[in-house]
């Protein structure tokens, strides 16, 4: 018989993981990404989106390494923080900057 709790613990730690990953690329775009651009976009200010992405990568780095359990509170508002900044804030801060001359494959 095939053990239902090792396959369940596989695969809430390759969710945990993903957790993880989700709220370091959000972590590492908002570090990249230039303080004017949140203030031109009318989006919270920098300092706010690393704090709040800053824990989310911390809460998500503690379920990777099954210090807190994958459906814990903090786990999951992390990844809604995360999903937020990805899906709204990340497409509006990256439009700033960009030249008026844009085709279709880019400036020209």
């Amino acid at each position: 018989m095939i053990q239902i709790h090792g396959v369940l613990d596989l695969i809430f730690w390759v969710l945990a993981i993903g957790v993880f990953a989700l709220s370091a690329w959000a972590l590492v775009h908002a570090l990249r990404t230039p303080a004017q651009a949140f203030a031109v976009t009318g989006k919270q200010s920098k300092k706010l989106w690393l704090v709040i992405l800053g824990l989310a990568a911390l809460f998500g780095f503690a379920a990777a390494v099954q210090y807190l359990n994958v459906l814990s509170i903090f786990t999951i508002a992390s990844v809604i923080a995360s999903a937020i900044y990805l899906a709204d804030v990340r497409p509006a801060v990256r439009e700033v900057g960009k030249g008026g001359n844009q085709g279709p494959y880019g400036p020209w």
